[in-house]
């Protein structure tokens, strides 16, 4: 029994470090775990320490160098060959225009304040504002128009007066206002039998409009005074629709008729319409030679 119980219960044990290593377990070989560098003991969190950023070679340095000088060089050419096309306009009286109007969506160039002479600018604004009135004016005809056929007076009308819509707006801004705008802004004498000639049309238009003569459709497809008195007697609101249309049609002749008076004053008082048959003499005499 004292053999199997060699060891005094009773005996003071020796103290064991458990950190020590005494060669009794080995160091492990295979981990990946490196020791940590030593830390330099402060209290500024690393603040204000320089810290190394690489920095490209010499040959990348160049590189993007001749690039952007090769970026710059086009930017060159693009800008002398942008100036050429402008100086080239400018001396054949060609006139950049740049779309400003309306802000929000520009769709033409219009600068009356800028371009156009100040004794011309109040005719040029009164130009305008028929030019707006009569878009105004088919626009409303639309509505009218939409009340009579939904009223029954069928749909045959109301096509012709979209087709009325469609081609007077953007028509009316080709055919006269810009050609009178233009002419105000280069003085061109030549370019006034133009405008007068369609101008004429668009006064007659209106005036046809406001009467709405029983030719098309009974004449219901415009809000004249005559097809609002034939809708009148049936449907009330249809009737007062082509009233209010009847009204800006009338305002709208009134006003262009102003227009053109001012303008023809003003091309005979200028000595335009001397210039205007001169030019168009010499004209005549270059393309028969």
């Amino acid at each position: 029994m004292a053999g199997r119980f060699d060891s005094n219960p009773f005996a003071e044990e020796e103290e064991v470090n458990p950190f020590s290593n005494h060669g009794g377990v080995a160091p492990a070989k295979n981990s990946r775990l490196s020791p940590l560098p030593p830390e330099r003991a402060g209290f500024n969190y690393g603040i204000g320490e320089t810290v190394d950023i690489p920095i490209d070679g010499s040959g990348d340095l160049k590189k993007r160098e001749r690039e952007l000088q090769a970026k710059e060089a086009e930017l060159r050419k693009r800008e002398e060959v942008v100036k050429r096309k402008e100086d080239a306009a400018a001396r054949a009286g060609i006139v950049l225009e740049e779309k400003n109007w309306p802000p929000f969506f520009p769709l033409i160039h219009h600068d009356i304040a800028n371009e156009i002479p100040i004794h011309l600018q109040r005719v040029q604004y009164v130009a305008f504002i028929t030019w707006l009135g009569i878009i105004a004016c088919l626009f409303w005809n639309i509505i009218a128009v939409t009340t009579a056929w939904i009223k029954g007076e069928g749909v045959k009308i109301w096509f012709l007066a979209v087709i009325y819509f469609i081609a007077g707006a953007p028509g009316s801004y080709v055919l006269w206002y810009r050609p009178l705008y233009r002419v105000f802004r280069s003085e061109s004498a030549l370019k006034y039998g133009w405008f007068f000639m369609f101008y004429l049309f668009h006064i007659g238009f209106c005036i046809f409009a406001a009467v709405a003569p029983p030719i098309i459709f009974k004449g219901k497809s415009l809000t004249g005074i005559l097809a609002a008195i034939d809708v009148l007697s049936d449907h009330a609101l249809v009737g007062i629709f082509y009233f209010i249309g009847f009204g800006m049609f009338c305002l709208e002749s009134v006003l262009s008729i102003w227009v053109i008076q001012q303008v023809y004053m003003y091309f005979r008082g200028s000595g335009k319409a001397a210039e205007m048959r001169r030019e168009g003499a010499r004209h005549v005499v270059r393309a028969a030679i």
